[in-house]
């Protein structure tokens, strides 16, 4: 019997409480765990995303005595990883848009993390470095990452998260 149907047979007696709209179906509750997701459950990209919204939510507060975020993380790791690459190379090799990047590298800039160097070889590109600033304040928030990565191994377990990882290797 489909999930619908089995609903439909259902009957929610008149002094359970739920509050109920003219026609007599029960109103949704405002308790979010109470809402039913029905095949939600089921899917996969459904649970990816409340997990990531979890990692990002602790990533930020982790880190937010140092103000980065988890963009600005990436982009400063694969700089200080590969020094000398261009925008393009960066936005490609992380997903991010074009025009997105340049201003997430504006902002870094800003903060003197980041520096653009005009390229030898063509002058539309830049090759991009960490400042001295930049290669220390990374070392710190590398800890901090590091901080949030057991938040995430105490929430989920250890080996559940280096399974986590295995899986989505391919993604990366």
């Amino acid at each position: 019997m489909s999930n619908r149907a089995t609903q439909a047979t259902l009957k929610i007696p008149k002094n359970s409480g739920a509050k109920r709209r003219a026609g007599g179906k029960p109103r949704p509750t405002d308790n979010s765990s109470a809402i039913e997701l029905d095949g939600l459950l089921g899917h996969a990209g459904y649970a990816v995303r409340r997990f990531q919204l979890w990692i990002f939510q602790d990533f930020i507060r982790t880190l937010a005595a140092v103000d980065i975020t988890p963009t600005q993380y990436s982009v400063l790791t694969v700089i200080g990883a590969n020094p000398g690459l261009s925008q393009m190379a960066v936005a490609q090799r992380l997903g991010i848009e074009r025009a997105r990047l340049v201003h997430l590298l504006d902002s870094l800039e800003d903060r003197k993390l980041v520096k653009r160097i005009r390229s030898r070889t063509d002058r539309r590109s830049h090759a991009l470095h960490l400042t001295a600033q930049g290669t220390v304040s990374l070392r710190q928030f590398k800890l901090l990452a590091a901080e949030h990565e057991r938040h995430v191994a105490e929430k989920i377990g250890k080996e559940n998260r280096e399974q986590l990882l295995r899986i989505l290797s391919g993604f990366t």
